[in-house]
């Protein structure tokens, strides 16, 4: 058996930046080495971008989504992406979204019968729900999602958690678990650290970190308020926010409102992955309050340095946290979690071990994840085959 085919179909991609791109292009990088990978995905909006990966790209037309940074991609209108896709023979369909070009993923391996797999990635009933405002449009989008998933030969979740709320919303079988990794390793070199330290001016503080969009669903004005109860009890902190995104200037807005641009730093987008981990590893504590996260990428970075995360309790992408073993929870309350890192503070010997352990537990190679990825590939593969063979 030579070369197998990999179409992996995908609603964002780069120059836009967030976790399920990052996962995609980790995938694609990757398996490129052993397989000839195709990423589907639409237009960019920078019209001087260019795509520079070990893999091939095939994009389709898009229309902007009013008062987003995304986009609404358009496959079916785009006569020369359908064209070049309907002229490949791909063994396999991987589709990381549910939406337009998840669709016309799923449409090609139906016709010629090759096996189609797909990602749940994100909670998509908070999506419409935050987009409409209404249960019952929410309700229906949720039901035309499931129905498609359902027309796959297998659905993975990024954790069981996620797994069990599609299979809750009517997924013929609950998803299996793949979990994400970064391609992150543990640095050692304390000399960027203390050059990042320098350069902004951080002495006996302890650093804090977000990484990610500077969105509202990641809660990160919740943050803030956090952020002034500690700065109101003498705590001494330096915050740095890393990422970009449609809120940045509400957020600014709010940094200087609260008295707090000595304490509180927005650096953009760091596309230096060696730089990022430094960052990561420069970090005394990752705080995370998002609910709308499902497996985020950032965590999973974080406790590749020896980063422990602050997480909210109850919330999806904190379900395979131990609080006080590999990670911290608190209430969705400011006052609880300031007072949770004040607590986290008091017990170096706690805190240090809480470290190792996130690394332990948490730290996931993409090199080992997507080595199970393609022999999965392939099962799925000869299970078609033998199932084609049949009829």
């Amino acid at each position: 058996m030579g070369k197998i085919n990999i179409g992996l179909f995908i609603d964002t991609f780069y120059p836009m930046i967030d976790g399920v791109v990052k996962v995609v292009d980790s995938y694609a990088t990757r398996l490129s080495k052993v397989a000839n990978v195709y990423v589907f995905c639409p237009k960019g909006r920078d019209a001087n971008y260019k795509d520079k990966f070990p893999y091939e790209v095939i994009r389709c037309k898009k229309m902007p989504i009013p008062l987003t940074d995304y986009d609404l991609p358009r496959p079916k209108q785009d006569k020369e992406f359908m064209d070049r896709l309907n002229s490949l023979q791909l063994d396999i369909v991987h589709i990381h979204s549910p939406y337009a070009i998840g669709e016309v993923g799923v449409e090609y391996a139906k016709r010629r019968g090759i096996p189609v797999v797909g990602t749940l990635h994100s909670q998509y009933h908070k999506d419409f729900q935050m987009r409409t405002k209404s249960k019952l449009i929410s309700k229906v989008m949720v039901k035309k999602i499931v129905s498609l998933l359902n027309e796959l030969d297998q659905c993975y979740a990024v954790n069981k958690k996620i797994a069990e709320i599609y299979h809750g919303f009517g997924l013929k079988k609950e998803p299996l678990v793949l979990e994400n990794g970064t391609d992150f390793v543990y640095s050692k070199n304390q000399k960027t650290v203390l050059y990042l330290k320098s350069k902004h001016e951080i002495k006996d503080e302890k650093v804090f970190l977000f990484v990610g969009r500077i969105d509202k669903i990641k809660n990160i004005y919740f943050l803030i308020d956090v952020l002034k109860e500690l700065k109101d009890k003498d705590f001494k902190f330096k915050m740095i926010f890393i990422g970009s995104g449609p809120h940045t200037n509400q957020l600014d807005f709010k940094i200087n409102f609260y008295g707090l641009k000595n304490d509180v730093k927005i650096l953009g987008k760091i596309a230096d992955r060696e730089l990022l981990a430094e960052y990561f590893n420069m970090a005394d504590l990752f705080v995370f309050p998002s609910k709308y996260d499902t497996s985020s990428l950032v965590q999973i970075e974080a406790a590749s340095q020896k980063t422990p995360t602050l997480f909210l309790e109850n919330t999806v992408t904190a379900s395979n946290i131990i609080d006080n073993r590999n990670g911290y929870l608190a209430k969705d309350d400011v006052k609880d979690y300031a007072n949770r890192i004040v607590e986290i503070f008091s017990d170096m010997k706690a805190y240090e071990q809480v470290c190792e352990n996130a690394y332990k537990d948490l730290y996931r190679n993409w090199d080992d994840l997507v080595k199970k990825v393609y022999q999965m590939y392939l099962e799925q593969i000869s299970l078609k085959n033998a199932v084609n063979s049949t009829r």
